[in-house]
């Protein structure tokens, strides 16, 4: 199982930016995805989750609004769009699977079991 992401960077508040997750080795459309991100000192956070077949998504509280989950199955490949960016987003964004197939999303931090290597992104104020 391989998990890509990418379109990470500097950016000033107020931006956007598009994070892109390409996926290898398993059956993409058989799983929900998830976006998770981790800030210097602090724990690794659920961000979004997305339903294998887009019927369902999940977002913590500070990004409604801003940011959307998205996915092309075809494409296996799950995106993170991040409008009015502040400072605070600042961290390495991950993309994730969770440990079943299952049509019901997966918005906990133990549902999922495997994540990319991760891209960052710098706010600046």
């Amino acid at each position: 199982v391989q998990l890509q992401a990418s379109g990470g960077g500097l950016v000033q508040a107020g931006g956007s930016l598009r994070l892109s997750c390409e996926t290898s080795g398993f059956t993409f459309s058989d799983y929900g995805m998830g976006w998770f991100r981790q800030a210097p000192g602090k724990e690794r956070e659920i961000v979004a989750a997305i339903a294998r077949t887009s019927s369902a998504t999940y977002y913590i509280d500070s990004v409604k609004g801003r940011f959307t989950i998205s996915r092309v199955n075809p494409k296996k490949t799950v995106y993170l769009h991040m409008n009015s960016l502040k400072p605070e987003d600042t961290a390495l964004y991950y993309c994730a699977r969770p440990r079943r197939r299952s049509g019901i999303l997966a918005y906990t931090s133990l549902d999922y079991d495997t994540w990319g290597q991760g891209t960052q992104v710098t706010v600046s104020s």
